[in-house]
């Protein structure tokens, strides 16, 4: 394969992403498990010349976001403040092999409610690089979802929902644990999401049902999964209301997840 015009990267907490770019199309991607958390400062470049070293024939620019510009990262990238454009100037990274022009971009803060974004907002840039005209909200699944007003071609505020790691630590850390298995209920999971929008309060005790359900009714694993799923999307719908209640709202991710967010 020819040597690439540069590299994208998205650089999150657990996972490392690359694409070797040929103008504006990925021609081929890489996976790595070593993201943000599993690093020093001193080990970025050491990873990126593992995975990239063969390919490098001259100095090749890496555009990373995500978690690498955090202050636990390779090297902050500070927040712009929302509403905003979304930033397309990265911080330089200084690197020891020459084949290397690394720039970190920055993310995105909100002060009222507090709030942050690392590697959403690239995405999102890339929506709005097809949409240009877009005027409405995007929903970014994932371990710490994201609801986003954008109008004008500017994010004006947004909010995080930890759907994702709750579902993550519930399913595999809590008394759940013994209930929730692979398989899945689509009827399960959509009354449990009208049922936690309907009664959001009562949320905490429906997720104990759900233990109390494979212990009394002999309710299956796939069954209780797509019930803890629905029960934290419904109460995710609930708080996302005045974001996606009479807007334009576009499910921006990868299918698996997005086709999971009832339409």
């Amino acid at each position: 394969m020819s040597a690439p015009d540069w590299i994208a990267a998205d650089w999150g907490t657990s996972h490392l992403r690359l694409w070797m770019m040929q103008g504006d199309a990925p021609v081929r991607r890489i996976d790595d498990p070593r993201g943000m958390s599993k690093l020093s400062p001193d080990g970025y470049e050491a990873v990126l010349l593992e995975l990239l070293g063969d390919s490098l024939t001259g100095p090749t620019d890496v555009i990373i976001c995500g978690m690498a510009g955090a202050r636990q990262g390779w090297k902050e990238a500070p927040y712009a403040s929302v509403p905003c454009a979304i930033p397309s100037e990265g911080i330089p990274v200084p690197t020891s092999d020459p084949r290397l022009r690394v720039r970190i971009l920055p993310g995105m803060s909100q002060s009222a409610p507090p709030d942050v974004m690392r590697g959403e907002e690239t995405q999102i840039g890339g929506f709005l690089a097809a949409e240009s005209g877009f005027d409405g909200v995007l929903c970014l699944p994932g371990t710490h979802t994201k609801w986003v007003h954008v109008s004008a071609a500017e994010v004006v505020s947004f909010r995080t929902f930890m759907t994702g790691e709750m579902f993550d630590l519930l399913s595999k850390q809590s008394v759940l644990r013994f209930s929730v298995g692979d398989g899945w209920d689509q009827d399960t999971f959509l009354e449990a999401v009208d049922q936690a929008m309907g009664r959001p309060a009562t949320v905490a005790a429906d997720l104990f049902a759900i233990r109390a359900g494979s212990l009394l009714s002999g309710d299956g694993p796939g069954a209780a999964r797509a019930r803890l799923s629905g029960l934290l999307i419904g109460l995710e719908l609930a708080g996302a209301r005045p974001y996606w209640l009479g807007q334009q709202v576009v499910i921006l991710g990868e299918n698996a997840l997005a086709e999971i967010y009832p339409s």
